[in-house]
């Protein structure tokens, strides 16, 4: 393998870095209060408003319907719009992060819903209020969970990084189209097939040791 494909396929794994880490803390930032909010407002929640909960999935459902690279396209004007330009690594961390925000919401939902409601209502018997209830009990006994869930939607975010490289995102993707796939380079595909693997696997391992870890 030449030095000029190295250097390729090391800018690359740096851009898709880039858009993976940015996007996932995006998700999780913007993801994890959606998911509160669909618990605490549902039928048994906390501050019981079913027709707000029932909202947000709707919306969060929706989203989630659009297939990712239609998602792509639909967005390139409000891409242009935020960042300037639809091309590039900036460019696609934009609709990156709207796919992956309802996918870690509803992840973390599922992590939320699994805690022991009797510890809940244990806080609040014992005159803790609504917010400490959700502070001191429902996120902590949800983290395991929600660190999985983060891990498994960071993965998921290297797959649809490499496929935003089919407009020009940058990245992985983007060199596996023009090197490996226009020029017909055998190696430029392999090894980026091969820095996606293990990328994966790192991100898989030090997600599961984490979430072993505060268990």
């Amino acid at each position: 393998m030449s030095h000029l494909i190295v250097e390729l396929v090391f800018r690359a794994t740096l851009e898709t870095l880039e858009m993976v880490f940015a996007s996932g803390v995006i998700a999780l930032i913007c993801g994890l209060p959606l998911a509160l909010l669909m618990i605490v407002t549902g039928r048994d929640g906390l501050f019981r408003a079913p027709w707000l909960a029932k909202l947000t999935s709707i919306v969060i459902d929706t989203v989630r319907a659009v297939p990712f690279i239609i998602l792509l396209v639909l967005l390139i004007p409000f891409t242009r719009f935020i960042v300037g330009t639809s091309l590039g690594t900036t460019a696609a961390i934009v609709p990156l992060s709207i796919a992956a925000i309802p996918y870690y919401a509803r992840i973390a939902e599922v992590s939320l819903r699994e805690v022991d409601s009797g510890l809940i209502d244990a806080v609040r018997a014992m005159g803790g209020s609504r917010w400490m209830a959700i502070r001191y009990v429902l996120i902590p006994e949800a983290l395991p969970g929600l660190i999985a869930g983060l891990t498994v939607t960071l993965v998921t975010l290297v797959g649809a990084s490499a496929m935003a490289g089919t407009i020009g995102a940058g990245g992985l993707g983007d060199l596996a189209i023009r090197y490996g796939y226009q020029r017909f380079n055998t190696s430029v595909m392999l090894s980026v097939v091969g820095v996606l693997i293990v990328l994966v696997g790192i991100i898989q391992m030090f997600g599961n040791y984490i979430s072993r870890a505060i268990r």
